[in-house]
């Protein structure tokens, strides 16, 4: 039976107000993003404050499967970080609660909220988008004077086609103007070209004052009763200065939704999964129509028997045929007449498959559309499960809690979650990745993440030690500390110095020794460096017994000796001989040549560093044996006073 414990009680109520707050802040800043975006279609429209609250509402429940992962993330992480910080977690743990254990309740509400994520993006989300994308083509088309772009056609002004080579943005005026204005056919169309213009609403809002300068105006007036073989009557007029009246309601109305029947984030599952069928079946026609096409056209032009084709291809089989001899035996009109017709014909053909070929490819694009649509719906839901993965973790081992570190993190994570994501989707919409790849990697790069600080957590493993990250950059790059050795306030046993300057002086034997039997200055021999490793243990006992020395004179009360203890340097001991402790290790650094060189250079610095502290290190012990040699004279001499001064009484 499942019984609800006061822990789930308690960690719910920690994520629940967290998880309701960072909401609603995600769902603030996704929309301040988004509203940038759309900035330019709502300055200067006049548009209702009702007009402006259905933007912003439909953009919010836009928005919303979008702040839900980012909202669990940061939740989790905030919540579970809270609890390290202030030894909670620990006490957990301490009772013998796992921190799985800890997960459970969590667990069923975020399965809960992806539910309702896939939920709210097939039933709520399609409706909403498709409400926001009918009120934004009707906001573009409330001041169309507005949002005529350049360098690009514009067709937002009923019956003409607007063409803008430059625009002035503070003063509105147009350079560069070109207009194919129909009334009511593109054969009666006519045509104005303008150095410059203004496009301005009337006082009324249902008209457009168009006013040009300097320009003409070319019209064919060929009327609908005039036969193909009459004149066509054509008027060109040149002018100065001209106003012309559109008329173009700019008032607010809701443009009609037909429009947006492609609009595949307006769609719930089954109705992608209906439009898909249909796309694929009117394709599916439009190429059977194209190849019947073709193979009408070249392989059933001509009716030729058996009886003719075997005997055709015996002459092509027994008989050489050179193009260019006909050719050349042509005449000169006729041959200029061939090179004419053939470039028409390959013109022709090639105009044929770029319009086959645009037809084709939208319709690609278009079924695609549909198809990352039903994937993001499940893909969305599903982060919203691999979020909480990586942010309960996150926060029990990092122990942060608060808006600092938890919002770095969850920015971090959302921002590679976005860039897989965002290109996934752009490579799969231009067709250079499959859909599922691209929509899915996003995916199955964060799920190995979720798995791995779920596991650390659970282990209690440090993934988050700096002063690990930092000892294994300084061991990679051969960076060192200092040795800091201070005064003791307390000391238990004073320092034998007698024994300690025997073994200064062995140490110093042993260093000569082995100076004069290894060259440390020369390279190092490759094949033995990678291939033949023999140990060299002669550094490790003298590191040992140094180190051994020096723990012992730590309980010195002499300054001299503490500031000859501090210019011992950190030997190592072992980089000098080998990159790694395991052969096939090696091996390998030296069959990727790169890899090789990088750590052969690092040990030939390692052996000259070695050359330079084993003279520090003798200088050193010299400078400590001659201090102690002189503490001892000088007791020596306390001692040979305080008896004569005894005999003397």
């Amino acid at each position: 039976m499942l019984r609800i414990k006061k822990l789930d009680i308690f960690i719910v109520k920690q994520f629940g107000l967290l998880f309701i707050g960072t909401f609603f802040i995600c769902q603030f800043v996704l929309m301040m993003q988004f509203l940038w975006k759309y900035v330019d279609e709502l300055i200067g429209k006049g548009l209702s404050m009702d007009v402006l609250a259905q933007f912003f509402w439909y953009m919010s429940l836009m928005l919303v499967p979008q702040a839900l992962p980012l909202a669990i993330l940061l939740s989790s992480l905030i919540a579970f970080g809270n609890l390290g910080e202030s030894s909670e977690l620990t006490a957990i743990k301490a009772a013998g609660i796992s921190l799985m254990q800890t997960f459970r309740s969590l667990i069923v509400i975020v399965i809960l909220i992806a539910l309702g994520s896939f939920y709210f993006q097939n039933v709520i989300g399609p409706q909403a988008n498709m409400s926001f994308a009918q009120l934004l083509m009707s906001m573009k088309q409330k001041s169309p004077e507005l949002e005529i772009p350049e360098g690009i056609f514009y067709s937002g002004i009923p019956q003409c086609n607007l063409y803008v080579q430059k625009k002035d943005v503070k003063t509105g005026k147009l350079y560069g103007v070109m207009i194919y204005r129909m009334t009511g056919s593109y054969e009666d169309a006519a045509i104005i070209l303008a150095d410059s213009g203004m496009l301005q609403s009337t006082a009324e809002k249902k008209h457009l004052l168009l006013t040009l300068y300097s320009g003409e105006w070319f019209e064919n007036m060929q009327s609908q009763s005039l036969s193909r073989a009459a004149s066509v009557p054509y008027r060109r007029e040149t002018f100065v200065n001209k106003k012309i009246v559109l008329d173009f309601d700019a008032d607010f109305n809701v443009t009609d939704a037909s429009s947006l029947s492609n609009n595949a984030r307006g769609k719930s599952l089954k109705q992608i999964r209906n439009d898909i069928d249909s796309l694929d079946n009117m394709y599916d026609s439009i190429g059977r129509v194209y190849y019947a096409d073709v193979n009408r056209r070249y392989y059933r032009t001509l009716s030729v028997s058996k009886k003719d084709s075997l005997r055709a291809v015996k002459m092509a089989t027994t008989k050489t045929f050179n193009i260019d001899t006909v050719y050349n035996r042509l005449a000169v009109d006729r041959r200029l007449n061939a090179v004419n017709g053939a470039l028409n014909t390959v013109q022709r053909e090639k105009s044929d498959l770029d319009f086959k070929s645009m037809m084709t490819s939208d319709g690609d694009k278009l079924i695609r559309q549909h198809y990352i649509e039903a994937i993001n719906k499940f893909t969305l839901a599903l982060s919203c499960v691999i979020f909480f993965f990586i942010g309960a973790p996150l926060g029990a081992i990092i122990r942060k809690g608060g808006l600092g570190i938890p919002v770095i993190i969850s920015v971090l994570v959302f921002i590679v979650y976005y860039i897989f994501d965002n290109t996934g989707y752009r490579m799969s919409r231009g067709g250079m990745w499959a859909v599922w790849f691209g929509k899915g990697i996003a995916t199955a790069v964060l799920t190995p993440l979720a798995i791995f600080f779920t596991y650390k957590a659970n282990n209690d493993s440090v993934v988050f030690n700096l002063d690990l990250y930092r000892n294994f950059f300084m061991k990679l790059f051969g960076l060192r500390i200092k040795r800091a050795v201070y005064k003791k306030e307390v000391i238990i046993d004073d320092p034998d110095y007698d024994a300690d300057v025997e073994r200064l002086k062995d140490i110093n034997a042993e260093i000569a020794d082995y100076v004069h039997e290894h060259n440390l200055l020369l390279a190092p021999n490759i094949i033995k460096v990678f291939f033949k490793y023999s140990p060299d243990n002669t550094i490790e006992d003298i590191n040992k017994k140094l180190e051994e020395v020096i723990e012992d004179l730590s309980n010195t009360t002499d300054r001299i000796v503490l500031a000859n203890l501090n210019t011992y340097p950190y030997m190592a001991v072992k980089a000098h001989t080998r990159p790694f402790e395991r052969k096939w290790m090696n091996v390998t650094a030296a069959i990727i040549v790169p890899v090789g060189a990088f750590l052969y250079l690092r040990m030939w610095r390692f052996r000259l560093r070695l050359m330079r502290d084993l003279k520090i290190v003798r200088q050193a012990n010299e400078g400590i044996i001659n201090r102690i040699e002189a503490i001892r004279q000088t007791e020596a001499q306390q001692t040979a006073g305080g008896n004569e001064n005894k005999r003397n009484q």
